[in-house]
Parts: structure tokens; sequence; C-alpha cells
């Protein structure tokens, strides 16, 4: 009897559920939305992956899921190719631009955010007036000052440009982070005896540190990539970048190489993935606390 009652009564109580039910379409586009800028994001990331396996030279034939893979592409990087010559002088410009950049940057921002001068909102006007015009405009005087200062087609003069572009945004950014740190913390410093420096150095450096890896991080993953800058001022193959060695292997009319591109370019981009996710915390916490005051 109980379970015949149970069992009238079950598809009652469905009904009652699906009577209540109602659909979010907003959830359900927000979703669709994601889903889609997955596939757009990671589908490219994960073709070049394949790619850099498949054999041959073409990007044409290439499998997602290679039947024979291979690690030729790879091996005649290294043994075959000036990659390695590439790489070491990117690293080399991408750790002195990302170290002169955090002590120019980290100087300026703190004269913004503590001391007051005259000149200061002008000056950080300018700087937020700057950020409006796209840097291709500045290509042409750049050319020409290098060529004057005898620094075209070196690496100090590329770092230079590099670490020289970059520090309206830094500042801008820097100095939102050091606006939040109250200044009592210095002012007690100050009462017991201590200097600006030893205020900036010993104080203020450590609380900025999520904000000085977030500059760091940014001056050094730009070079890494970076194809314009370099094909202005660096002429020698010596001299050449990973964006500049890579370019050769897919713009000659002949000897394309997509694979062995695509294989290059996964080395170059593996590290940078996992710095990044291995400190993900520490820079959106500095990019969060710089936005705002």
């Amino acid at each position: 009897m109980n379970v015949e009652k149970n069992f009238c009564q079950h598809p009652k109580k469905l009904a009652g559920i699906f009577k209540n039910f109602r659909l979010d379409w907003g959830l359900v586009i927000t979703y669709l939305v994601l889903i889609i800028m997955i596939v757009i994001v990671f589908y490219p990331i994960t073709w070049i992956v394949s790619s850099s396996f498949n054999p041959g030279r073409s990007l044409s034939g290439s499998q997602l899921l290679p039947r024979n893979p291979t690690l030729d592409h790879y091996r005649v990087l290294f043994n075959e190719t000036d990659y390695l010559l590439w790489y070491k002088n990117t690293l080399k410009i991408a750790i002195i631009n990302s170290a002169l950049s955090v002590v120019l940057t980290t100087m300026t921002a703190y004269a913004f955010s503590r001391f007051r001068f005259w000149g200061r909102k002008m000056a950080m006007m300018t700087f937020l007036i700057i950020q409006m015009f796209p840097g291709a405009m500045g290509m042409i005087a750049i050319y020409v000052l290098l060529l004057r200062l005898n620094l075209l087609d070196t690496h100090l003069g590329l770092i230079l440009v590099y670490a020289g572009g970059q520090i309206p945004f830094n500042t801008w950014i820097m100095k939102g982070y050091l606006d939040t740190i109250p200044k009592s913390i210095e002012e007690a410093a100050y009462i017991d005896g201590a200097g600006h420096l030893t205020v900036f150095y010993r104080i203020m450096l450590p609380l900025a540190l999520p904000i000085i890896s977030v500059v760091a991080l940014f001056n050094f993953f730009g070079p890494m990539f970076d194809y314009i800058l370099p094909r202005i001022i660096l002429r020698s193959p010596s001299n050449y970048t990973l964006a500049l060695g890579l370019h050769q292997f897919v713009s000659q009319q002949f000897a394309n190489n997509f694979t062995r591109f695509a294989a290059g370019a996964v080395l170059v981009a593996f590290p940078i993935a996992v710095v990044y996710l291995l400190l993900q915390k520490l820079l959106i916490s500095g990019l969060t606390k710089g936005a705002v005051k």
C-alpha cells in the first residue's frame, strides 16, 4: 500500500520540481561565451604544440594528434641553427631591461607618490598623454637618435629603448600601488631617525614587492616576443633575438619551415607560461592594488 502511495506521489513531486525550474538564459549565454573563448585561445596553442612534433615542413599537413611524432625539429634547432645564440641574446636583453626598468620605475614612482614638487602633476599628466599615442609614431625618431649615438645594431640601444619607453606606464601602476601604503609607516621610521634612502630601501621596497614583481616580469616578457623594435634596430645576425631568428624560418620564399618555427615558439612560450603560473597570485595582487588609489 505504501509502495503504491509513494509511486503515485513521485510523479507529482517531479512535476513540482520542473514547474519551479527556471532556465537562467543569462548564465547559459555566459557559459557559451566562455567555452567559445576557451576554444579560440587554446586551439591555436594546441595546434602549434602538435605541429612541432609533426614530420614535414608545412602546417597544412599537420595533424592535431600526430601519427608519427618526431623530435627532429627540436634537434635541428639546437644542432643546425643559431637558436641558442638567439635565446642567449634575448635573455640578456630581457634580464637587463627588467632590472633597469625596476630601478628607474621604483625611484620615479616613489618620488611622485611621496613628495610634492613643482611640475609633479604636469609630469604625471604628460606620462598619461604619452600612453595615448602608438609606439609606431616614434620609430623613425628612435632610429635616427640611435644612429647619431652610434647605438644602432647594438643590444644596449635596444635595451635603452625598451626601458625608457616603459617608464610612463610602469610609473603609473607603481605609483598607484605606493599610494595604498600608509604614510604612517614611513613617519614612524623618520621619527626613529631613518633617512629617505633608508625608508625607501628597507621599508618601501619590501612592501612594494608585488608591484615590483609585476613590473619586472612585464619588462622581462616584452623583449621575448617583440619583433618590430629588434627588426628596426638590429642588423647583424649575431645580434638577432628569438623573434628575428624564428622569422627566418617562415620568411623565405622557397625554404619555409613552419614546423621548425612551431618548435622554436613552444620553447619560448613554455618557460614563460610556467613562471606566470607560479607567480600568478603575486601578479594579480600587484595589478589589482596598483590599479586604484
